[in-house]
C-alpha cells in the first residue's frame, strides 16, 4: 500500500473523502453528492473508521459499479482505479450541475451526504447561477400596469437607443420583457428599470438604504434616508446623499474654482453600481445600505462573492449575478463590461491620495473607504489649523477670491455636528451662539435646529428671547 493512502487512510473522512466497505446502494447518492459539490473520491474497501477490509475488484465487480454510476443524471464520467483490494473512483465537479441519482439530489456538507429538499434545491440553483433573478419572467407584473414612461425615455434617451421599434420589441430586446399567458409581462430586470417601484412592497427590499451616523458605530443617527425608486434613480440618489454629507475641499486654479469632495466620487459611484448589479436578489431580508460614519464610508450589499470567484482571484476574475441588469448599466456606461470595477475603485482613490478602499465579502459584500480625520471638532479649528487662504496656480495669495474663504462647516451633517459638539461641551446654545461659527443667517440657523429637534437629536425649551436648545 502506498504512503499517499496511508496519509488518506489516517485522515479519515472528509469533504473529498468518502470510506465505503462495498459498493451498497447508497454509492449513486455519494458520487451524485461530490459532483454537485467540488469533487472527491470514493474509496470502496474501507471501513468508515479508516481501516481496510477489501472488496471484489473483479472486472464484473467493476462493470456493477460503473452500471449504477451511469444512473446518475445527467451522465457524469467518473475514473475508476483499482489499487491492491481497494476500488478508488475519482468524482469530478460537474459542470453539468445539479446532477442527480435514482434516490433524489445530493450535495457533499463536510464529511457527509446530504439529501436536498425543495427549498435546498431552488437555493442550490440559484447559488449556481441556473436561475437568474433578473430574467426570471413576472406573470403578475404586465408591463401596462405601473410602467414608468419617464424612466423608459430618459433610459433610451442615455443609452442612444432609437425609439423606431414598438416599446415591447425594444423591451424584449433588452431582456427586460416576455410573454407569459398570451400577455407582456416585466422580468425581474425589466420591472426595476421601468415599473413605479415606490413604497412597493413588491420590490421594496431591491432599494437602498443611507444613513449618516454621528460617531463610528450606529448608535445615533443623524440622517437617513429609504430609497425605493426605479434601479437607476436609486444609484444617482445615494451618491447625492454621500455628496451632501461628505467634507468638500477648494481648488482654485486660473481663477476657476474646483470642488473636491473628501472621497472620489468615481470610487463611490462605482462601489454603489456594483453593490446593485452584483447583489443577491433572491435575499429578501435585506437591502443595499449606503452608511457614513466619521471614520468611514460603508457600501454593503446582499450576497457574497459569485460563485467562481475566490479571496485569491478576486478583482480579476469577473462573473456576473445579474446578466441583464449588468448589460443595462453598460448600455448606458455606468460600467465597463470587462470587469474593472475594483481596479477603478483602486485607481480613483490612489489619484486623489486617499487610502485604497477594503473590501469584506462573507454573507454580504462590503466596501470600505476611510475618511480623514479632522484635526479638532469642526467649528473649533485653532488659526494653527485654520485652512489658508484661497490661492492662484502658482501658489500666490488670490486677494480678489481670499476673502470669501468661510472657515465654516459646508455640508448639513458637518453643520448638525458642529451644533452637537457645542452642546456637550456647554450644555445648552442659543441660535445667536451659532451665527459665528456655522456662519449661516439667524433664519437658516433656527431651520437647522427646528429639523434637528423634527429628528429626535436636540430639544427647545423657553420662550422668545430666553428659547435655547438642549442635547435630548
Amino acid at each position: 500500500m502506498n504512503n499517499d493512502l496511508d496519509i488518506i487512510l489516517s485522515e479519515g473522512e472528509s469533504y473529498t473523502v468518502e470510506f465505503k466497505e462495498s459498493p451498497d446502494r447508497e454509492l449513486p447518492s455519494e458520487v451524485c453528492a461530490f459532483a454537485n459539490a467540488s469533487g472527491g473520491k470514493v474509496y470502496i474497501g474501507v471501513h468508515d473508521e479508516g481501516y481496510v477490509v477489501g472488496t471484489d475488484t473483479s472486472n464484473a465487480a467493476r462493470s456493477r459499479i460503473q452500471d449504477t454510476i451511469n444512473k446518475i443524471e445527467p451522465r457524469l464520467s467518473v475514473s475508476m482505479d483499482v489499487l491492491d483490494n481497494i476500488i478508488v473512483l475519482t468524482v469530478p465537479e460537474g459542470t453539468h450541475k445539479p446532477y442527480s441519482c435514482p434516490a433524489g439530489f445530493y450535495l457533499r456538507s463536510g464529511p457527509n451526504s446530504q439529501k436536498l429538499d425543495r427549498d435546498n434545491i431552488i437555493e442550490f440553483f440559484q447559488n449556481e447561477g441556473r436561475v437568474r433573478y433578473d430574467e426570471i419572467i413576472r406573470d403578475d407584473l404586465p408591463i401596462d400596469e405601473r410602467f414608468n414612461e419617464a424612466a423608459y425615455k430618459r433610459y433610451l434617451k442615455t443609452a442612444k437607443i432609437s425609439d423606431v421599434l414598438e416599446r415591447e420589441a425594444i423591451l424584449k430586446n433588452l431582456h427586460c420583457a416576455g410573454s407569459s399567458g398570451g400577455k407582456l409581462c416585466f422580468t425581474n430586470a425589466g420591472a426595476l428599470f421601468f415599473r413605479v417601484n415606490d413604497e412597493d412592497i413588491v420590490f421594496r427590499h431591491a432599494g437602498i438604504v443611507c444613513a449618516l451616523y454621528k460617531g463610528t458605530d450606529k448608535a445615533y443617527i443623524l440622517d437617513a434616508k429609504e430609497l425605493n425608486g426605479d434601479i437607476i434613480s436609486n444609484v444617482e440618489d445615494a451618491i447625492i446623499f454621500l455628496k451632501k454629507h461628505l467634507r468638500i475641499s477648494y481648488k482654485i486654479e486660473k481663477l476657476r474654482r474646483e470642488n473636491i469632495l473628501e472621497l472620489p466620487e468615481d470610487a463611490l459611484r462605482e462601489a454603489v453600481v456594483n453593490a446593485v448589479c452584483h447583489r443577491n436578489y433572491f435575499e429578501k431580508g435585506a437591502r443595499i445600505m449606503v452608511e457614513i460614519f466619521d471614520d468611514r464610508v460603508d457600501i454593503v450589499s446582499p450576497g457574497g462573492l459569485c460563485k467562481g470567484i475566490t479571496p485569491e482571484n478576486f478583482g480579476t476574475v469577473t462573473i456576473t449575478r445579474n446578466s441583464t441588469i449588468a448589460s443595462m448599466f453598460f448600455r448606458i456606461d455606468y460600467i465597463e463590461q470587462m470587469g474593472t470595477g475594483i481596479k477603478r475603485m483602486r485607481n480613483a482613490t490612489k489619484e486623489a491620495d486617499v487610502a485604497e478602499p477594503e473590501f469584506e465579502f462573507t454573507g454580504f459584500f462590503k466596501v470600505t473607504f476611510k475618511r480623514n480625520e479632522l484635526d479638532t471638532p469642526i467649528g473649533h479649528q485653532s488659526a494653527a489649523k485654520r485652512p489658508q487662504p484661497v490661492t492662484t496656480g502658482n501658489n500666490q495669495p488670490n486677494p480678489a477670491k481670499s476673502g470669501q474663504i468661510r472657515l465654516h462647516p459646508a455640508t448639513p451633517a458637518d453643520r448638525k455636528r458642529v451644533v452637537i459638539s457645542f452642546l456637550e461641551e456647554n450644555g445648552q446654545a442659543k441660535v445667536d451662539d451659532y451665527i459665528n461659527i456655522i456662519g449661516l443667517s439667524a433664519g437658516r440657523i433656527r431651520d437647522l435646529l427646528r429639523e434637528m429637534v423634527s429628528d429626535g437629536i436636540i430639544e427647545k425649551t423657553g420662550k422668545g428671547r430666553l428659547t435655547h436648545y438642549v442635547l435630548k
